[in-house]
């Protein structure tokens, strides 16, 4: 069953992000002694599956103000329905035990259908682990972005959790990363201190040289020239009602 939900931060806190500590469940913050999850770098997706996993827990988080504006969806799984389903299973197998006990058992003729095989090559994806390098440039400039204006400069490919750093000076980056051998395309998700950026690639396999892709990625300043307005707080969870099932 799909959850839909949005998020608020009904008392935003005043505290500095930056001067907290940052550990690998966030960056704690001495002045209440908790860690405050960054949900700001997250894609939607990734908000969603962190919310599923942490939903009944107290929450501090970093958010986009934007990110009050959306809808996220989890896919929730009803431990009751599986209960009942476990329970007309027993209650079934619990009927065909007395039956048969009762019964004198009866040779029957089975009567199999006729298999069909299929003969040939089995063929996979496979994936292949490649790093990528190169660098980051600007399409007008053909320079770095600013550090001043892009703090903390990350880069991801295909959604995945490894995040390395863009050298702010160089724009270089270099990132191990596992592609579908048939891939034509690969997604470079670009973040930071304030913004998110992904673009689609395009992908040859032929193109790697000793495990090694090397592939600048060239963007457009202006996708990541809006600046978002952060908020910090304990984090509220509104779950909105299917529309669908209020109507029947």
């Amino acid at each position: 069953m799909k959850k839909t939900f949005t998020l608020e931060i009904a008392s935003p806190c005043s505290e500095n992000f930056d001067k907290m500590i940052p550990n690998a469940n966030g960056s704690f913050c001495n002045s209440c002694a908790k860690n405050v999850i960054d949900l700001s770098r997250k894609t939607n997706s990734e908000v969603a599956t962190f919310i599923s996993k942490n939903k009944d827990k107290n929450i501090c988080a970093r958010l986009k103000a934007t990110q009050l504006e959306e809808e996220f969806q989890y896919n929730e799984v009803s431990k009751f329905g599986n209960l009942k389903y476990a329970a007309v299973a027993a209650s079934i197998l619990i009927a065909s035990n007395v039956a048969g006990q009762e019964k004198t058992p009866v040779k029957t003729e089975i009567n199999q259908p006729i298999q069909r095989h299929i003969i040939g090559k089995v063929a996979y994806n496979q994936s292949i682990s490649v790093t990528i390098k190169g660098r980051l440039l600007e399409v007008k400039t053909n320079k770095p972005l600013s550090k001043k204006d892009y703090p903390n400069l990350t880069l991801s490919v295909n959604g995945s959790q490894n995040e390395v750093k863009v050298n702010s000076k160089t724009g270089d980056f270099s990132i191990p990363v596992e592609i579908l051998k048939n891939s034509k395309t690969f997604e470079v998700t670009i973040k930071s201190e304030y913004n998110i950026f992904s673009k689609t690639i395009p992908f040859d396999v032929n193109n790697i040289k000793g495990n090694i892709l090397t592939q600048n990625i060239i963007i457009d300043e202006s996708d990541l020239s809006k600046v978002e307005v952060m908020m910090l707080g304990g984090l509220g969870i509104n779950y909105v009602e299917d529309k669908k099932s209020s109507k029947s």
